[in-house]
């Protein structure tokens, strides 16, 4: 009786705190459509995404995730989990669980979509109060990938603000101790990411969008828009190269952007040819050979939250950094 009434009361609230698919339309959103099939590749995305916070909603454990997610076709299957991360991350904020299932889930199952698992947290730190945000201990130098996300959900949902007028936090409040003040390029990391879905995909719409930033964030959103289109996909061949041709002084960001796009899909296992394509374009190189450059250059782990890296960089941006700097040196950029 007391499974059965615990199993009701996780569907109710998962009617209750998950959002409508129709939130992932892209005319509702006023995105730009390319095509009809990208579209739906692209709103297929952020429907998968809603069912992993779904079911990370109503499963209330991480150990019943992986039976619910692995069916979820491999193209779409990094976003449920990424989805999951955020239902945790939200109902532990709302049982005031002090981060016990998101914990649970990055410690487990979700630890080998960490990256996605990340960005996930992100999203859900964008509609909680601040008092509600969790106190997690994590990864040094992966923390980044929450503002990451939390950028992401900004320009998704607050598009007029943070895409079309270019909305910068004045100072971000977390972490604590940024004593470098790398925040805002995280957030915009995310922001660059989200112009790929806001731009529908269509490479001259994501550039055009790009370039009316200030050119001090450029680099950054060209990162993200990079990353999104080799995760995410949605261009073909002709139109990366054209996208790859408008980076100009920005190409080693999209590379490097491309890169951490293919290790984080090769990490999961959620390796797709989309993805092959585009590093084909952005690194000239496939994307275990990316994935690989990414691993080559990581920065020795260890060191305070926000970092030991050379200067006043972090450890994420001195990662960033190295990977730009490899396809320098290759002379792929």
């Amino acid at each position: 009786m007391g499974n059965a009434l615990a199993a009701t009361l996780r569907r109710l609230s998962r009617r209750v705190l998950t959002p409508d698919d129709s939130e992932t339309n892209l005319r509702k959103r006023g995105f730009h459509v390319k095509d009809p099939a990208t579209r739906e590749i692209l709103e297929k995305i952020g429907k998968n995404f809603l069912a992993g916070y779904g079911h990370a909603v109503e499963a209330g454990t991480a150990d019943a995730l992986p039976e619910r997610l692995d069916g979820i076709p491999v193209r779409f299957r990094g976003f449920a989990y990424e989805g999951a991360a955020m239902g945790f991350t939200m109902v532990d904020a709302l049982t005031f669980a002090r981060g016990r299932r998101v914990r649970e889930f990055l410690a487990g199952p979700g630890d080998a979509h960490v990256y996605m698992a990340l960005i996930g947290v992100g999203w859900a730190m964008a509609r909680l109060p601040r008092f509600l945000w969790p106190s997690l201990p994590l990864d040094p130098l992966l923390q980044w990938l929450v503002l990451d996300g939390y950028g992401f959900h900004q320009a998704y949902f607050r598009t007029e603000q943070y895409v079309r007028r270019h909305y910068e936090e004045p100072r971000f409040p977390w972490p604590a101790d940024d004593p470098h003040g790398y925040a805002n390029r995280a957030l915009d990391q995310g922001i660059g990411r989200a112009l790929w879905f806001v731009g529908g995909a269509d490479a001259d719409v994501v550039t055009t969008l790009i370039e009316g930033f200030p050119a001090s964030r450029q680099a950054d959103l060209y990162s993200g828009a990079g990353l999104a289109a080799t995760y995410a996909g949605g261009a073909g061949e002709d139109e990366l190269r054209g996208f790859w041709k408008r980076a100009g002084e920005y190409r080693p960001q999209v590379a490097q952007g491309s890169a951490f796009a293919a290790e984080a899909r090769r990490r999961a296992g959620l390796e797709v040819p989309h993805t092959e394509v585009a590093t084909g374009v952005f690194c000239d190189m496939s994307p275990d050979r990316a994935a690989q450059i990414c691993i080559d250059v990581l920065p020795e782990r260890g060191g305070s939250a926000t970092g030991q890296g050379r200067g006043a960089e972090p450890p994420f941006e001195e990662w960033r950094r190295r990977i730009a700097d490899e396809f320098v040196s290759l002379g792929r950029c």
